[in-house]
């Protein structure tokens, strides 16, 4: 059977592709911007259903309302969940209804679709959007290869919904899969737009100073790592602007400072030890602009998130640099960048991975940036530097693995620190209008000891 023969042979609708859902399943959700949308509206069709129930949807930053969610308000039918919040997952994980959040450090969870001991979390059905299939009988998914291919590997179905609105993002490895991968292929109507981010807003004052702090520690050649976020955008502006060049990039978001970078002239990979010449990341995320840039780019390298974020292949290369927010940091160092107490903001994503991998990097350096301040719904201000941190509030990054933290302030390396020294760096960073009462704390605490300081 040719190509041609084999496809049609795989093509159903959204609403059969529904029907082979069982109670007890577990249904994995491509992420980003390969989520499925027909699907995704079909199997809500069925939320009720008699018979039909406890489905477990895993997903990965939700850019729409999901049917299943919406449908099915008590959660009768469907339990959803996430690897990743964004903003619209937090709205609904403040709803009654809720959801569910998955643990994880990013580089592993790929492992959820492959490790023995993790085979009841594998996929029963695997549900990805992809474009329409090449000559050579594949379908790239490489704006979210991320997770894809391993739990596409492990599921006993995989189900594709071809979308022609999806950029062909060139390998790297795992950026596509081939039709003898795939079990099911919706293709009818329309072609859905895929996620996007509005074009980013002008930085504040604070992002601004943060990014500029930032921008002279980095040198010819650094290997960039940049979070999601305005302040990456702020620093990518900046080093475009700047006389520095022959970047590299190693990042799991391929984001819109880079394509700036790009314009710029300033991104070579000529100094890279593994995927030299190449700009490697497990996903893009941007504008429609962003997108069109990554299209067909040889340049540009997808790669899976178990590869790109191992720190072992990080600190691969030279000089990698590391730049991530946090929301919160105490006076122990312990950084926590997911939570507001109790409340899942977003995620641990691979954090953890470049502030670790980044470190070892051969004059490799992490850098965990954040305004000094917040100010609450009544018009408050709080610090971001606390005592500890806030109840409930989850360590992202441990304090033994934390090495630059930025505010608008100033800027202290950590490491080789002991805990009284921590302390009083933080603090040193920490806006003017809370360092007194935190000196306090800290004495409480029995950590700020002047006539012991180690030097």
């Amino acid at each position: 059977m040719g190509f041609i023969e084999e496809y049609r042979s795989k093509v159903i609708t959204a609403k059969q592709a529904a029907e082979m859902i069982q109670s007890n399943m577990i249904i994995e959700y491509a992420p980003w911007g390969l989520a499925p949308y027909k699907f995704d509206v079909a199997l809500g069709d069925r939320a009720g259903d008699a018979g039909l129930e406890h489905v477990n949807i895993r997903a990965g930053f939700s850019s729409r309302m999901p049917a299943i969610f919406e449908k099915d308000p008590e959660a009768k039918t469907f339990n959803f969940g996430t690897w990743y919040y964004s903003g619209l997952d937090r709205k609904m994980a403040a709803t009654p209804r809720s959801t569910a959040f998955y643990i994880n450090n990013y580089h592993e969870i790929p492992y959820a679709g492959k490790r023995e001991d993790l085979k009841h979390k594998w996929p029963d059905v695997f549900v990805t959007c992809a474009r329409p299939m090449d000559k050579h009988g594949f379908f790239n998914m490489g704006i979210g290869n991320s997770h894809c291919k391993d739990h596409a590997t492990s599921a006993r179905i995989v189900i594709l919904e071809v979308n022609k609105n999806i950029p062909n993002c060139l390998g790297g490895f795992g950026e596509g899969l081939n039709l003898n991968d795939v079990d099911y292929i919706i293709e009818e109507g329309e072609h859905t737009p895929i996620m996007t981010l509005p074009e980013p807003g002008k930085p504040t004052a604070e992002e601004t100073e943060i990014a500029e702090l930032i921008a002279a520690k980095i040198t010819n050649g650094a290997c960039l790592q940049l979070g999601i976020g305005g302040l990456p955008n702020t620093l990518g502006t900046l080093l475009a602007q700047s006389d520095l060049k022959d970047f590299g990039v190693q990042s799991e978001m391929f984001c819109e400072a880079f394509a700036h970078l790009y314009d710029a002239g300033k991104i070579t990979n000529r100094y890279k030890v593994i995927d030299k010449y190449k700009s490697t990341y497990a996903f893009g995320l941007g504008t429609q602009k962003l997108y069109d840039f990554m299209d067909n780019n040889p340049n540009l390298a997808s790669c899976p998130v178990d590869y790109l974020n191992d720190p072992a292949c990080i600190r691969a290369n030279p000089k990698v640099t590391s730049i991530n927010n946090i929301l919160e940091v105490d006076l122990f160092t312990q950084v926590c960048s997911e939570t507001s107490g109790y409340r899942q903001i977003s995620g641990s994503g691979g954090q953890l991975d470049f502030a670790i991998g980044a470190y070892e990097s051969e004059g490799g350096q992490s850098f965990l940036a954040f305004t000094s301040t917040f100010t609450d719904k009544e018009g408050k201000k709080h610090s971001r530097v606390r005592p500890t941190l806030a109840p409930g509030a989850v360590v992202t990054t441990p304090r033994s693995v934390v090495h630059w933290l930025v505010t608008e302030y100033g800027m202290v390396n950590v490491k080789a620190m002991s805990n009284w020294e921590r302390a009083e760096a933080v603090i040193s960073i920490a806006h003017p209008d809370f360092r007194d009462d935190l000196i306090k704390e800290a004495e409480k605490m029995g950590i700020w000891h002047q006539s012991q300081k180690i030097r």
